[in-house]
């Protein structure tokens, strides 16, 4: 049977959490879904895209970490601790080995708590690699279809094959187990919850903060040769007045050419074409696909702020794309060795780049990195999350699934009072290429600014090979969304049926 809660229980399971990392640019990196990108390797560098939003930002409101206590035992309705019958609960993923000794005081905190609710509560949890990231999906369904005797959490990613799982059953209902408390501020931290609902009805969650995703670099040397002070555009982030405009202007200034040769030296901009699409349709109040307040897919490229960032993105690529500089047979990617000798001033790409152990950990001039700008249709910055979503196998009674859920509830709790506000990402940014201020304004503004999506969860819509990767250099926006729009439009139909 399961156990009823008291206002203990009530008062524990809605402090906030901690970032329990499933995707991101330290050690443990979870690809999320992509199909943006140009050529046919996915890889968890390439999330931005993954996503079209409901334009929510998440509360600014903290939870109050002097009440919080994550040692309050939680009693069942006789008063005694919550006893899970020692079940094994495991968190399946398609990257977590063994877990490593604590390195410091956070994670030797971690460890204390986690081997006291696991204790206290009667089960254990352990996280690791079953599936592959391709594979998925399907190993979802398959297991979700037929039962098992396991107490699995899945961590997904987003496929349309789950938009399918959610409709025929396979996902349990996370809203009807009342040990999740989806305002809790660890879930309105990222709002995935809300991205994987239908009407009142919760399929997926995610604890903590969102990864940060696709921002702007600068090469700071590059800059200041063209009389610009880096300092600036951080600056004009800070103050609201990081633009469109103001980017286009930058770029203008750094373009040259300078040996007078007729052929350009410095570009304003390199990148991979996909990325900056989908962040310029965002930062214009734009989507490809909505969502509206019955849980409805819309069709909503042809929306006028949709349509502006898109005639201002091929704009831009026409203008200052350093792509007409690539050899002959150049890879796909052939962009990130562009910004890393210097070709470009400007790169869109998103954060992990200059995380430790990625591409620009060795690039030898200085870095920086902003968020994105906003279009005149937005007031505020905006960062396109993509979290890898947990869910419960919809082929669980409801006694399994709410003992697996209080589980992982606990399991994703902040250790102590000071860890309340803990940002994992952060704490790996530190030790990349990031400068200063790129950690503290930027990454945690991206962290708190953000918006789920909704695009690739509708069955047959691929965005990329659709639609994005025709949207370059030279591209006729109008033709491009003529060539899909009915298409598209079949398929939001199918997914609301």
């Amino acid at each position: 049977m399961r156990k009823s809660l008291t206002t203990k229980a009530t008062a524990a399971i809605a402090a906030a959490a901690m970032l329990t990392s499933m995707a991101g640019c330290g050690a443990e990196t979870a690809p999320a879904s992509t199909d943006t990108q140009q050529p046919a390797e996915t890889t968890a560098t390439e999330t931005a895209e993954t996503a079209t939003a409901e334009a929510t930002e998440a509360p600014a409101e903290e939870a109050a970490s002097d009440e919080y206590d994550p040692y309050q035992i939680i009693t069942d309705a006789d008063g005694n601790p919550v006893d899970l019958g020692g079940i094994e609960v495991v968190i399946r993923d398609w990257w977590s080995g063994d877990p490593a000794e604590p390195q410091n005081e956070y994670e030797e905190a971690l460890k204390d708590y986690r081997d006291w609710i696991q204790e206290t509560y009667n089960f254990t949890l352990t996280q690791t690699a079953m599936s592959d990231w391709g594979s998925t999906p399907t190993d979802f369904v398959d297991y979700a279809t037929t039962g098992g005797d396991e107490n699995y959490v899945f961590i997904l990613r987003d496929d349309p094959a789950i938009t399918s799982a959610m409709s025929n059953g396979l996902m349990y209902d996370l809203s009807t187990l009342d040990c999740l408390d989806f305002n809790d501020v660890k879930f309105q931290r990222n709002l995935l919850h809300k991205q994987y609902s239908k009407g009142d009805s919760i399929y997926a969650m995610f604890a903590g903060y969102s990864e940060a995703r696709t921002g702007v670099y600068f090469n700071k040397r590059l800059l200041t040769e063209a009389g610009i002070d880096p300092e600036s555009i951080y600056d004009m982030q800070a103050d609201g007045t990081w633009t469109w405009d103001k980017f286009e202007e930058l770029m203008s200034k750094v373009q040259q050419d300078k040996d007078n040769d007729g052929t350009i030296d410095v570009y304003g901009l390199t990148l991979n074409e996909g990325n900056m699409t989908t962040a310029a349709v965002f930062s214009n109040n734009g989507s490809y696909i909505d969502k509206d307040a019955s849980g409805k897919f819309v069709y909503n490229l042809e929306s006028p702020e949709t349509l502006e960032a898109l005639e201002w993105t091929v704009k831009i690529f026409d203008t200052y794309d350093a792509e007409v500089a690539n050899p002959e047979g150049a890879e796909w990617d052939y962009y990130k060795e562009q910004f890393i000798n210097g070709q470009a001033a400007f790169m869109v790409e998103d954060e992990y780049a200059a995380c430790p152990g990625n591409f620009l950990e060795d690039m030898q001039d200085e870095i920086g990195f902003v968020m994105f700008p906003k279009g005149p249709k937005k007031d505020d910055y905006v960062n396109v999350w993509s979290n890898n979503p947990a869910a419960i196998p919809g082929c669980y009674d409801a006694d399994k699934a709410w003992k697996i859920a209080f589980a992982w509830n606990l399991w994703t709790n902040p250790p102590a009072a000071e860890y309340v506000d803990y940002n994992g990402y952060l704490s790996t940014a530190r030790n990349g290429k990031f400068d200063e201020r790129a950690v503290d304004e930027t990454i945690q503004m991206m962290t708190e600014k953000g918006t789920v999506a909704y695009h690739g969860m509708v069955p047959n819509l691929n965005l990329g090979s659709d639609f994005v990767w025709n949207i370059g250099p030279g591209a006729v926006v109008s033709e491009q969304v003529e060539a899909i729009r009915d298409t598209w439009k079949a398929y939001v139909d199918e997914a609301n049926k």
